[in-house]
């Protein structure tokens, strides 16, 4: 069965159910720490993972419930599969054994594995015509950087910083400077891939 926007609608489903599952997974610590005056919402949320699954929801849900089939949706579509890539890979290369505020196992699976793996699988499946070109790749790359200043803007004046990797008070900041430009080359070459993996799926059935 295919719906408007081309869409299978068994895809819609399980878009809405991983959204849902998402959800769950970003209100549950928060929601468990109302009244608690030693948590600090907005270090919770001042983490890429969390912003990242905010975005993710969002497009799981949108996709679900709407399915937009126009190009700026599927830049939009490509920009969380992205940025939860990155977050799929910055923690199993660096954030495994670090404590990052998602103390409940099922929680941190979901954010850390789950929901990224779902948005790849996704952009996987359904194609959206998106290519590779530098104007698209380093448009996707405002927000991590945006975040990047944020963090290091506000971390003197919260003396918090959400990651080992971006906090100069013990590397410095040659060190952290150096890490991050790398941390930047490392991003766009994943814009590049995700770009080009588009609908990789359906591309490869069809040339069957």
């Amino acid at each position: 069965m295919v719906v408007r926007g081309g869409t299978p609608a068994w895809i819609r489903v399980l878009r809405i159910a991983f959204a849902i599952l998402g959800i769950v997974a970003l209100v549950w610590i928060p929601a468990r720490n109302l009244g608690n005056p030693d948590y600090s919402y907005v270090n919770f949320f001042s983490y890429f993972t969390i912003q990242s699954n905010i975005i993710g929801v969002v497009v799981l849900l949108v996709g679900g419930l709407r399915d937009p089939d126009g190009r700026r949706w599927q830049v939009i579509r490509g920009a969380a599969t992205l940025y939860l890539t990155i977050t799929l890979i910055i923690y199993a290369v660096l954030l495994a054994n670090i404590d990052v505020q998602l103390q409940e196992r099922w929680i941190n699976d979901t954010m850390h594995r789950v929901i990224p793996i779902v948005l790849i699988a996704d952009w996987l499946l359904v194609a959206g015509g998106i290519k590779p070109t530098i104007k698209l790749v380093l448009g996707w790359l405002v927000y991590p950087l945006a975040y990047g200043a944020y963090t290091l803007i506000r971390g003197p004046f919260a003396d918090w910083y959400p990651y080992p990797f971006i906090d100069p008070r013990e590397q410095g900041y040659g060190a952290l400077t150096i890490g991050l430009v790398v941390m930047a080359v490392v991003f766009a070459l994943l814009g590049v891939i995700v770009a080009a993996l588009n609908g990789l799926i359906p591309k490869a059935v069809a040339r069957r």
